[in-house]
């Protein structure tokens, strides 16, 4: 069987990805092999309002998933990598606190669906549907599932985060805007962050 050389955004979106503004296309698309996609911006704002979840939230940034507290004006950088058809993303936050990284790996679903596992060990992984929406691309999920080792358990719809990430770029300042929020029935918001930033391709190191 051959390689799959594709993204798994441009797997989804087939034809639609074309829908995208040019340069969101060239982001979502696959990497170049001996390639690195290299993002440099700024987070106005990333984390949690809610102090009772850092207890746990600090359990879950040591597995590089998330991190406790509000945070603003954190400059950070994001390398993206494409490894046997899966995105790969490494995005290292300079807090005051000091250097976080969160990683990430993005595959397709039989379904079509965008399936994001996060952590390192793998701790959490959520499906998502993907559109294109005005030049821009959304992912909204549709399943949360939390991994410990072998053992997988899918979050009851009842208590089920719901996550909503969008991608922008906004020629009149030639940056690409990133929002993700995080609601819990009940709780109602539980984490976010947005900000912006360029990007670029550079030879792996």
């Amino acid at each position: 069987m051959e390689p799959e050389t594709r993204s798994p955004y441009e797997r989804a979106l087939g034809s639609r990805l074309s829908e995208l503004h040019p340069v969101l296309q060239r982001y979502f698309a696959a990497i170049p092999a001996g390639s690195v996609g290299v993002g440099e911006g700024t987070f106005q704002r990333f984390g949690t309002k809610h102090w009772w979840l850092r207890p746990v939230l600090s359990w879950v940034a040591r597995r590089q998933v998330i991190v406790p507290g509000m945070h603003h004006q954190v400059p950070f950088r994001i390398e993206n990598r494409t490894v046997d058809g899966q995105q790969t993303a490494a995005r290292t936050l300079e807090l005051e606190s000091g250097t976080w990284t969160m990683v990430d790996a993005v595959s397709l679903s039989e379904s079509g669906q965008v399936v994001d596992v996060l952590g390192s060990p793998a701790l959490v992984e959520a499906a998502f549907e993907v559109a294109a929406d005005n030049g821009g691309l959304s992912l909204n999920s549709r399943g949360v599932t939390v991994r410990l080792g072998p053992i997988r358990f899918p979050v009851p719809k009842v208590i089920r985060p719901v996550i909503a990430l969008s991608e922008r770029y906004v020629a009149e300042v030639a940056r690409q805007y990133v929002r993700l929020t995080v609601d819990v029935p009940v709780l109602g918001r539980v984490y976010e962050y947005h900000g912006s930033f360029t990007y670029r391709f550079e030879e792996e190191a």
